[in-house]
């Protein structure tokens, strides 16, 4: 609680919504703000969450470019001064321990930890368990362990059994013990993520009936990661699955609370298709979506026969339309008529299919294009590249072999792998070897492993913020070792400043923050090609080396109050 109490009651059919918007993982304003110091808008945004229905705040300072203690501290004190926000519950949602004792120690009432889990084992899980309950808060527990994150209802079931059963024999409260079972990324392109969100609904029921008074929480918008850029479906999505959730005894959720639909309210064609998609209903839900998803972003539809029209193009505009749409109807009919025009088949490859899978890069970074056409666009890119094997081949032994070999990991102390994962598909889809070391891996082992292999490029992905200062570690380890093999950061916590201003400068060779996953390729192409290799490199540079400069102007700039101070005397 805040300074008011907040009653929950689970047989009444209560929800408790988190609001997501003090987060400066998931909100570019509110990093923003913190970063210039403008605290007043910053507390804006949590005064406006409260009003629009948030009945908790979620806060989170973790990022590679803020000192998240002192920030954390100095919001939760401001916070305490305003009425209006201080009167709801905070959840504090950190990475690092320290942060999360530091703020439990100056909030007031009872606040929620967000998160621990058993992914470093018992001991330190325990451990961190006592400390929060001597400092009188509630925790959120994740379902991971140490073989990493729980995906399926089987093994969600498996990790919040045992972390309860951990957690009441040492006298932990079961009321005050609150399961976060992984809401996944649905319809990706991959059928694997098909289920995430039946998987975490079943978990759900299952906790509620088999540990006694334990709540189950999740981050909404997790689910709705592959539509980024369509509020419509997104919230439609959140709705839906909200409805099912709940009724399966979901008790909160980390939403911004001022952007949801009523679940009535949503139009009978949109609901069908989100209900097929968070229900898995039937294989070909996705795809559905995504039509009715492009329909939304462009209203003025064309006609079947418009549709058509590009077929009309150019042999080059046909494959880079076939491309960016996913198509491959046509496909080998036009590769046969690109083998005509170019000289070899891996022309081909490096001309319009490349054109192509830049243009999807572009979309996907601007909002413009989701993540499973994206994924859809790989496949047809994997096609058009089987079809064009066997001509290479006849051509020149040397243009059959594969565009590179990359090592994938996500560094030690996280075992998240989703966006690791669609990297692996993409780039194995445009004929990169892939050397995928999966979670949790130490340094030591992704360096001797990329040499042992010699490796075109390493790519390190990380989602929680030590995985930055782990990056870091990885770089330093590179530069020991002589190494020169190109380094592509990754993750949700990573970003062009991070990147320039902390890993960059300790290691020789380039190190690329990569945001986006289908972007790789683009990246990769230009590192491995010797005509774009060097510019590449010259422009990567000088852009890394402004960003350094803008932020050491940053950090010597002085606070007003203390500018003040130095102020002239002029009349002494």
């Amino acid at each position: 609680m805040g300074l008011n109490d907040t009653t929950y009651r689970p047989t009444g059919g209560t929800f408790l919504n988190i609001g997501e918007r003090c987060n400066v993982a998931g909100s570019r304003k509110f990093l923003r703000l913190i970063n210039e110091k403008r605290y007043d808008e910053a507390l804006a945004i949590a005064r406006s969450q409260v009003e629009n229905g948030a009945q908790i705040l979620d806060l989170n300072f973790d990022d590679g470019m803020l000192d998240a203690k002192t920030e954390m501290v100095n919001f939760v004190n401001l916070i305490a001064s305003e009425p209006d926000i201080a009167k709801v519950p905070l959840m504090i949602d950190s990475s690092k321990w320290e942060v999360i004792e530091a703020a439990l120690k100056c909030t007031q009432g009872k606040s929620i930890v967000n998160s621990i889990s058993l992914k470093e084992g018992e001991d330190s899980f325990l451990e961190k368990a006592r400390k929060i309950r001597l400092l009188g808060a509630a925790v959120v527990v994740m379902a991971f362990d140490e073989q990493g994150q729980a995906d399926t209802c089987s093994r969600k079931i498996e990790v919040c059994k045992r972390a309860y059963q951990l957690l009441t024999g040492i006298g932990f409260p079961a009321q005050d013990i609150i399961f976060d079972p992984n809401i996944l990324s649905i319809a990706t392109g991959m059928e694997q993520h098909d289920n995430y969100a039946v998987d975490f609904i079943e978990a759900t029921r299952w906790i509620k009936q088999n540990l006694p008074l334990a709540k189950v929480s999740g981050g909404i918008s997790n689910l709705s990661f592959s539509f980024r850029g369509n509020n419509t479906i997104r919230e439609a999505m959140h709705s839906v699955f909200l409805y099912h959730a709940i009724a399966a005894g979901l008790d909160m959720g980390i939403v911004n609370a001022g952007m949801l639909q009523i679940y009535e309210d949503i139009p009978a064609d949109l609901l069908k298709l989100v209900e097929d998609v968070v229900l898995n209903r039937n294989r070909h839900a996705s795809e559905k979506l995504i039509e009715y998803a492009s329909h939304i972003q462009n209203t003025a539809a064309t006609t079947s026969g418009k549709q058509e029209s590009w077929r009309t193009g150019t042999v080059d505009e046909r494959l880079e339309y076939a491309l960016l749409k996913g198509i491959g109807d046509h496909l080998e009919t036009d590769l046969q008529e690109a083998l005509q025009k170019y000289v070899t088949p891996v022309e081909i490859i490096e001309k319009p299919l490349m054109a192509g899978m830049n243009k999807v890069g572009e979309l996907f970074g601007e909002g413009k294009m989701f993540l499973p056409q994206v994924v859809k666009t790989a496949r047809t890119m994997k096609q058009a590249v089987s079809f064009l094997q066997p001509y290479m081949e006849q051509t020149n032994k040397q243009a059959a072999t594969k565009n590179g070999k990359i090592l994938l990991a996500t560094v030690k102390g996280d075992v998240h792998d989703i966006g690791k994962n669609i990297v692996s598909v993409i780039m194995a889809c445009n004929n990169y070897e892939v050397i995928d070391l999966g979670v949790m891996v130490p340094r030591e082992r992704i360096v001797e492993t990329a040499l042992k292999e010699k490796v075109d490029l390493i790519g390190l992905s990380g989602l929680i913020t030590p995985s930055l200062t782990e990056m870091c570690e990885v770089a330093t380890l590179l530069q020991e070792y002589g190494a020169k093999i190109p380094l592509l950061i990754g993750g949700a916590t990573t970003s062009d400043i991070h990147t320039a201003v902390k890993i960059a400068p300790l290691y020789a060779a380039p190190v690329v923050h990569t945001k986006d996953a289908s972007i790789n390729v683009l990246v990769a192409g230009k590192l491995l090609n010797p005509d774009m290799r060097d510019s590449f490199i010259e422009e990567l540079n000088t852009r890394q080396q402004a960003l350094r400069q803008k932020h050491e102007q940053k950090e010597t700039l002085l606070t007003l109050e203390k500018a003040q101070k130095r102020k002239p005397n002029l009349f002494s």
